[in-house]
């Protein structure tokens, strides 16, 4: 019998973005520069002789212990609650010195992809991913596109422990979590417009966005735990540039949804980074590079890429001419 993940939420994360490969990444691409078929030889060897050496954590590291933890939870005869699944574009030789890490640090995975260098975004489906981290904005781009899951550029510091040992996990609103329809009004007429159009469809729920899915995926996956929603080892934020009189829509979408959604924060314009500081949250993601810049500052942080057909990428195209250092992506990841 197929083995069913329809209750289980199942993140896909790159070897880059589980694992410190900074520096073997760095040296493969520099090879490259000079000579392909040369580094990809070099960096099968620099694996190879290194494959018993344990790699550092990467930035996903803190919140997949997190998530894994949670299967502490799950009842006998039921599914996992969380599932990690390695996605690698290693080849299965480069990527023995991973599954040597995993090992040694009793790291429930299971599951695992090596390609060999091709792209992994194809496959997402195939493994049921609801979240796919990456350091390589060229695969996230793609899994967006392809409607496949949830999928984010990882960038920024290591999370803290939490003190209360909870999972925490806090999205923007706007092109994450909703559509884009209401960011486009803001972002082609001005701030007048976007609270008028959200005072006049105030009981009119909000398109889903890219994150949508994960959202409800982990609402549902909360229902499983054994606790009243309030006491839940996960705990969920909205942290968004909206204030009055846009706030009442993002709540009335949610309980239209059936999402329990444990904070909200609405920010008017002011930065979003102390906040964060504040709540403290495994993982953080949001669509802006001026947000994400300072975030990355004082959480793990995720890029969600606009889809290449959303009017929002020629919008970005034009603000990133007229400030191009606003455009912190990091290069694409072995």
């Amino acid at each position: 019998m197929p083995l069913d993940l329809t209750k289980t939420l199942v993140v896909g994360i790159s070897s880059t973005a589980l694992f410190n490969l900074s520096a073997e990444d760095q040296a493969f691409r520099d090879a490259e520069a000079q000579d392909k078929n040369a580094a990809i030889a070099a960096y099968r060897k620099q694996m190879r002789a290194a494959e018993h050496l344990p790699l550092e954590p990467g930035p996903g590291m803190p919140v997949v212990e997190a998530l894994l933890r949670l299967n502490e939870h799950t009842l006998a005869g039921e599914p996992p609650i969380v599932e990690v699944v390695v996605m690698s574009r290693n080849s299965p030789e480069t990527g023995l010195r991973l599954l040597n890490t995993i090992r040694s640090r009793h790291l429930p995975i299971t599951r695992s992809v090596f390609t060999g260098g091709e792209p992994v975004a194809p496959l997402l489906k195939a493994f049921s991913v609801d979240l796919f981290l990456t350091t390589s904005a060229k695969d996230a781009q793609s899994a967006i596109d392809e409607r496949a899951c949830a999928a984010a550029t990882l960038t920024g510091k290591q999370a803290k422990p939490a003190a209360d040992g909870r999972v925490r996990i806090a999205f923007d609103g706007d092109a994450v979590i909703f559509d884009d329809e209401s960011e486009l009004i803001y972002k082609t007429q001005d701030l007048e417009a976007f609270h008028a159009n959200e005072t006049a469809h105030e009981n009119d729920p909000l398109g889903p966005g890219p994150y949508a899915a994960l959202l409800r995926k982990l609402s549902s996956m909360q229902e499983r735990l054994p606790m009243r929603i309030e006491y839940s080892p996960v705990r969920i934020s909205i942290v968004t540039a909206r204030n009055a009189p846009s706030d009442l829509r993002v709540i009335k979408t949610l309980r239209s949804w059936g999402v329990y959604v444990d904070e909200a924060y609405f920010l008017g314009g002011l930065p979003k980074a102390p906040v964060l500081e504040a709540i403290n949250p495994h993982i953080f993601f949001d669509d802006q590079d001026v947000h994400l810049r300072d975030s990355a500052e004082v959480v793990p942080s995720g890029k969600v890429p606009y889809r290449s057909d959303s009017m929002l990428v020629g919008l970005q195209a034009k603000s990133t001419a007229a400030s191009p250092a606003e455009d912190v992506r990091p290069p694409d990841a072995v």
